[in-house]
């Protein structure tokens, strides 16, 4: 049974919650745990041998996503990968229809649809068997989660035995269910009679109104989760598949070291070849670190746990690095602390710096920069080429790129 997936990248406009650090990268190629955030569900899918076909949907140039898809095409010969450009923004489920005839290409039976901005343990095959056993149009992955943070997501009710979703709720006002959707769904090839009816009910209504604003250019927007998912839970066409495995959404830049640590502690336990350790290094290295082969890392450093260190960077004499990202280039010299940070490109850090940051207790605690004007606690950020003088602490920052700071500041937003 041939199988495709579709992933939805957004665009330029979208991501603006991820800045600084997607000023100078779009944010599905930025790195966590060493490789860019869309490699990872593509390394999944790439495990699914049904798999023969991964379709990148979104509005960024075309140019943006080429060099990273044949370096796909390369790791992964046996998946074709091609990317589709929508021209304006369709909505998450108006690409996937206006696309539809390149999904249907070679008569797939069912395909993937993934967020890019999504982390998780990917338990692909084992959706693709339980879809198969249920029978139903179209399978959405869901997983618990408090119940004070429910509502920020889209909320599901399903029958405990059949798993049938009986009511979806996309981010709802009052307390629905504590299962929500992880932003993964497995649809068969005849979910298009759906999106064509979802389409359709939307133009009667907008021509009906009178009053309505909307212009031909908005025919073709849809919505995955309201026009689409939630006729298909009234319908009876929508099951369930709940993961226990690990799930976040990567969403602002702070949560992009969450998401490191989450994809590192799989590493740990799926490929440990792959990690940093302290014979080879000959630093001294706790828990789950990444280090890219051309870094220089003192042997007297202490890295980790939970620490990626990208291209090119040097990690001086007595440096201590925890629970964050250090981007292509960055220079730390002797004696420096880095901590709960992203530390971006090129950028420069003095002798016996402390760039430290306030460790995330849930994954909602970097959604919002500042509260009634105040800058909130949060991991601390670093655009790219920015440079801290000796002896300088920067806690709980996020500082936009090209900036030397040459005081200690904390709780600031340096533009």
């Amino acid at each position: 049974m041939a199988v495709k997936a579709v992933i939805l990248v957004g665009g330029p406009s979208r991501g603006t919650r991820f800045r600084p650090l997607s000023m100078n990268l779009p944010k599905p190629l930025f790195p966590v745990a060493g490789r860019p955030i869309i490699w990872h569900p593509i390394a999944a899918l790439a495990k699914v041998k049904e798999v023969t076909e991964i379709l990148l949907i979104g509005f960024f140039e075309d140019f943006v996503f080429r060099d990273f898809l044949d370096a796909c095409s390369m790791e992964f010969p046996n998946i074709h990968f091609k990317y589709l450009r929508e021209y304006q923004a369709l909505g998450t489920a108006g690409g996937i229809y206006h696309f539809r005839n390149e999904i249907l290409r070679h008569s797939p039976e069912s395909f993937f649809v993934l967020h890019a901005d999504v982390c998780c343990s990917y338990p692909l095959a084992e959706m693709l068997a339980f879809h198969k056993q249920q029978g139903r149009k179209g399978t959405i992955m869901g997983t618990r989660v408090n119940r004070a943070d429910a509502n920020r997501y889209g909320c599901l009710v399903a029958d405990t035995d059949t798993y049938e979703v009986l009511h979806y709720v996309e981010k709802p006002e009052s307390f629905i269910s504590n299962l929500i959707s992880c932003g993964l769904c497995l649809f068969d090839y005849t979910i298009f009679d759906t999106f064509h009816a979802a389409l359709d009910s939307y133009s009667r209504m907008t021509n009906e109104d009178d009053n309505c604003n909307q212009t031909d250019e908005a025919y073709g927007v849809l919505r995955l989760e309201q026009d689409v998912l939630r006729p298909m839970a009234a319908q009876h066409d929508l099951s369930v598949y709940i993961t226990s495995g690990f799930w976040r959404q990567i969403k602002p830049a702070g949560s992009a070291v969450a998401a490191n640590a989450s994809y590192l502690e799989q590493m740990l336990h799926e490929r440990p070849a792959d990690l940093a350790n302290s014979q080879a290094q000959r630093a001294e290295i706790i828990g789950a670190v990444y280090i890219h082969p051309s870094a220089q890392v003192d042997p007297t450093a202490k890295i980790g746990p939970n620490v990626s260190i990208g291209p090119r960077v040097t990690v001086g004499k007595g440096v201590r690095v925890k629970n964050s990202i250090v981007l292509d280039g960055v220079e730390i010299k002797p004696f420096s602390c880095v901590l709960n940070s992203v530390i971006g490109w090129r950028s420069k850090l003095g002798t016996w710096c402390r760039v430290e940051g306030t460790p995330e207790v849930s994954q909602h605690d970097a959604e919002g920069l500042t509260r009634a004007g105040i800058k909130n606690q949060s991991l601390t950020i670093l655009g790219q080429e920015v440079v801290v003088a000796d002896e300088c602490i920067i806690r709980n920052c996020i500082v936009l790129p090209n900036k030397e700071l040459r005081n200690c500041y904390h709780d600031e937003i340096l533009m």
